[in-house]
């Protein structure tokens, strides 16, 4: 009874720590995901992630207007950035799901030609798709008033 209890109990510890490994494996892809969301911002090429949007993706811009994917690259490529940067990024990992969220500084002109320059909070929703692909479904942005 003991030797098949011990080995239970190894059982149990081995898929902890291959959950537990998973899901850094998974904070990691994510990570990774956006920091090419900002590579995007900084070379002026939101083709870098469009296909890690979701086709209905949605964005709550920082003034409450929500946009589909469609829309939010139409005006991702008019914008044209001088900086940007992240600060603070954490993804916490819920199964198929990940919450990823940090800072943005950054400046530039807008879709519509005037300058601007941001500092904003921002909260992006993931979810690993049937295909094993992660792609963003969501994302919102909050100015950080000073």
């Amino acid at each position: 009874m003991k030797r098949s209890l011990l080995w239970c109990s190894l059982g149990t510890v081995l898929l902890a720590v291959a959950a537990w490994s998973q899901a850094g494996d998974t904070e990691k892809a994510v990570a990774d995901l956006e920091q090419t969301w900002l590579k995007s911002q900084q070379t002026n090429n939101p083709d870098l992630i469009a296909r890690h949007l979701a086709d209905k993706f949605v964005e709550t811009e920082s003034d409450g207007k929500v946009i589909d994917k469609t829309a939010a690259l139409a005006m991702s490529k008019k914008m044209k950035y001088t900086s940007a940067e992240y600060e603070d990024v954490k993804v916490t990992v819920f199964g198929n799901t990940a919450i990823a969220t940090g800072g943005f500084k950054g400046n530039g002109t807008d879709s519509e030609g005037k300058p601007f320059d941001t500092h904003e909070r921002w909260t992006d929703t993931w979810v690993k798709m049937p295909n094993g692909e992660w792609q963003c479904v969501a994302t919102q942005g909050t100015p950080v008033k000073m």
